[in-house]
């Protein structure tokens, strides 16, 4: 089976846009979830509520692919699952190396979704030497002093940061030296990478912190709609003032966080 060193995903050279590549892994989840249902085709529509899109920009999104549908008969199952699995490169074998064994990082390394989703836990990496040699998931922990040799042995070329916000640049440069050429980032801090290099970063806060909005959004309408908190018992002066969420921000990490398969 070939691995990831080798081989990169055709989507850029075919020019399909960034924000139709991120939408993608959340039409196979539920095609996947049709096909173990034994579900032979599907309408648009019916796969565009089950991803949670609309059914115009599914079309437009499947379209980069080449697959349009049939009338009256709607998408083939099985077929899209091998086109999208094809252009997102999980037909082939993906190893990652972890690195950060803490609570998040052993978490990761027992999840049991990466192997059915074309990724492979190849190896594990900590800085605190009383981790050498421990298993976790099946696998021996290994110290960063051997990084390179890990990374090159192993021909991983997804790194996985799970370490404190103040060791994760350190730990990229390392990953990036050793010819890793995608992160995904756990650690609540940007990081910088030359031109080459994807990063994706998972903030758990962020997505709390944007929820926490909605739901104060949400409170703020109910109280309007009972009659409370119209805004004319508050004094300007004292009215706490707005927070921009962090949702539209843009930057190295790109502008939508990653989520992990569910």
């Amino acid at each position: 089976m070939a691995t990831g060193r080798t081989h990169r995903p055709a989507t850029r050279s075919r020019g399909i846009p960034e924000a139709t590549v991120a939408r993608l892994p959340l039409y196979l989840r539920a095609l996947t979830a049709l096909s173990e249902r034994s579900v032979p085709t599907v309408s648009s529509e019916e796969l565009a509520a089950a991803a949670g899109v609309n059914s115009a920009k599914l079309r437009k999104d499947f379209s980069y692919l080449g697959s349009y549908g049939t009338r009256g008969v709607g998408y083939d199952v099985e077929y899209l699952v091998y086109q999208i699995s094809r252009e997102l490169g999980l037909t082939q074998d993906w190893p990652v190396a972890i690195v950060g064994i803490g609570n998040l990082g052993a978490a990761l390394a027992n999840y049991g979704g990466f192997a059915s989703r074309g990724f492979r836990v190849a190896a594990l990496i900590d800085a605190d030497p009383a981790m050498a040699g421990t298993p976790v998931a099946g696998i021996a922990v290994q110290h960063t002093d051997d990084l390179d040799r890990i990374i090159s042995d192993n021909g991983v070329s997804i790194g996985v940061i799970t370490t404190p916000p103040g060791a994760a640049q350190q730990v990229c440069d390392r990953l990036v030296a050793a010819g890793v050429t995608s992160i995904l980032n756990f650690a609540p801090t940007v990081l910088s990478v030359p031109d080459g290099v994807d990063v994706r970063k998972v903030d758990l806060s962020i997505e709390l912190q944007i929820l926490a909005f909605h739901e104060q959004r949400k409170a703020g309408e109910e109280a309007a709609a009972d009659g409370r908190g119209t805004g004319d018992d508050v004094d300007d002066d004292e009215a706490p003032p707005m927070r921009a969420t962090p949702a539209g921000r843009k930057g190295p990490d790109g502008d939508m966080p990653a989520v992990m398969p569910a």
